[in-house]
């Protein structure tokens, strides 16, 4: 294959790039290319021969988790420059961070591809916070408990992948518990700019004041019932008024909207310990929510599925 016919071909998965061979090395140029694409992310096989320079500069619409199995990259970022290898190195590439890299010795890289609004909106639930970009630091070390994690995963749905060859479809409950995982693993175990917005938003922030750690505490065990804010603020010992700022301030969301991140949560946990017949209505008029069809939106957004797809789900 061609140096640009290479570049074409893997850019229609990935996104357009410059691919250019370095140091003499068309002469043993070669690319492959294997992908199994699911809902909301796929697992890639991408390898090059000799040594090429690839420049894609912002990825615009989705996350690169690069885990190396053969040979060496060089990946620079605004961030900094990684160099990986295999069972060192990992690379984790962000949307809005400009990359280039440097892939060398006939280099092959395992590359796990998250959609940029799966990862965002849940950073955002995580996080209390609106929508808005994340960005990652770019290097996983593979010999931590992360890393390794995030390889034997991978490869489990390489595995996956193989079997089911090219004409089956994941089922989409599988598919979602395979998004929950690589999103819960990377936005609770690799640093990013949403990190401290959502160690703060469940309670492992210093910064996080004790009056409204108990106002949270209070929601969460009155969450079935409406919102009183002079009530809450007798909780926080306080003004109405100075507990919203303080919402605003330390947890980045309103009163109203962990309250429903709350609920969102009990729901979630409803679902998958319901009794045969009951009804999602049912729950969710018991945990406060009035109108289903924003619930089933907000839901979607939080957990990557809709409440019925949970409550399918064998426990």
């Amino acid at each position: 294959m061609r140096v640009d016919d290479a570049a074409e071909a893997i850019g229609r998965i990935f996104c357009p790039h410059n691919l250019t061979p370095v140091e003499h090395s068309a002469r043993d140029f070669f690319a492959l290319h294997n992908c199994a694409d699911f809902d909301g992310f796929s697992i890639n096989y991408v390898a090059y021969g000799g040594a090429v320079s690839i420049n894609p500069g912002c990825l615009d619409r989705f996350f690169l988790l690069q885990i190396p199995l053969h040979g060496w990259a060089s990946v620079r970022t605004a961030s900094g420059e990684v160099t990986t290898g295999p069972a060192r190195t990992a690379s984790l590439l962000s949307p809005t961070i400009p990359t280039d890299m440097t892939w060398r010795e006939d280099c092959a890289q395992l590359i796990l591809l998250l959609d940029r609004r799966l990862v965002e909106h849940r950073a955002a639930a995580l996080g209390g916070t609106a929508v808005r970009p994340v960005e990652f630091d770019p290097a996983v070390g593979l010999d931590g408990p992360l890393g390794q994690a995030l390889a034997a995963r991978i490869e489990q749905l390489v595995a996956l992948a193989e079997r089911l060859g090219p004409r089956k479809q994941l089922p989409a409950v599988t598919a979602a518990d395979w998004r929950e995982a690589f999103l819960d693993a990377l936005l609770n175990g690799q640093r990013h700019s949403l990190s401290a917005a959502i160690d703060t938003f469940n309670g492992r922030g210093e910064t996080q004041p004790a009056a409204l750690k108990r106002v949270r505490e209070h929601l969460e065990t009155r969450a079935t019932e409406p919102i009183d804010l002079a009530e809450l603020a007798g909780v926080a010992g306080t003004g109405i008024r100075a507990l919203q700022l303080g919402f605003r301030r330390h947890f980045g969301t309103t009163i109203s909207d962990m309250l429903l991140d709350i609920r969102l949560a009990q729901l979630n946990a409803r679902l998958k310990t319901a009794r045969p017949g009951e009804r999602i209505v049912d729950i969710a008029f018991d945990l406060g929510f009035t109108h289903l069809s924003r619930m089933a939106s907000a839901y979607r957004a939080k957990f990557g599925e809709t409440p019925k797809a949970t409550l399918r789900r064998p426990g």
